[in-house]
């Protein structure tokens, strides 16, 4: 976890994103895994079994969690790993609700991030705002639940989204 900035906010690091990204891969493959092995049988799991082994492959191992992905953003701002870790992703400019626009770009990204060597996902270890290539493309942050608890001392007009916007313009 990344200490914040003058009251701004705190960026969930590489490691704990690793963390968030393995439980939804444990649970993606919990649905996934069963539906597999009952339509393709123990070849599915073979070694040398084929990259992509059907239609309903496709369905539900690649574009039913690309959906559920993109819908746990959209209404949860979440995975359901981010949130047990308590992180979110939010808009990197104002801290608020990405567009879904931002939400599809940045699952795209995540391909691009992933094809040199994964080099755009390690990329959040060394990022100043933790930002993956599918963040910066996205324009997005991925925050830690404390961030939102952070008093804004310098609010003097005691208005809560002056002190958001001055949290995120820092």
């Amino acid at each position: 976890m990344t200490a914040p900035a003058a009251n701004g906010p705190v960026y969930a690091g590489f490691w704990i994103r690793v963390l968030a990204s393995l439980i939804d891969s444990i649970l993606i493959a919990i649905v996934a895994a069963p539906l597999m092995h009952l339509i393709y049988g123990p070849a599915f799991f073979a070694a040398d079994a084929p990259l992509i082994m059907g239609p309903a492959h496709v369905l539900f191992v690649y574009v039913l969690p690309a959906i559920a992905i993109i819908l746990f953003w959209i209404y949860r701002q979440a995975t359901p790993g981010k949130m047990m870790i308590g992180a979110r992703v939010v808009d990197a400019r104002t801290g608020g609700h990405p567009t879904t626009r931002q939400f599809v770009i940045r699952y795209l990204g995540y391909f691009l991030s992933s094809f040199v060597f994964g080099l755009g996902l390690i990329w959040v270890g060394f990022d100043r705002r933790k930002q993956g290539w599918h963040d910066k493309l996205a324009d997005t942050v991925v925050v830690r639940s404390q961030a939102d608890q952070t008093p804004s001392l310098n609010n003097q007009t005691g208005d809560p989204h002056v002190e958001e916007q001055e949290r995120w313009q820092a």
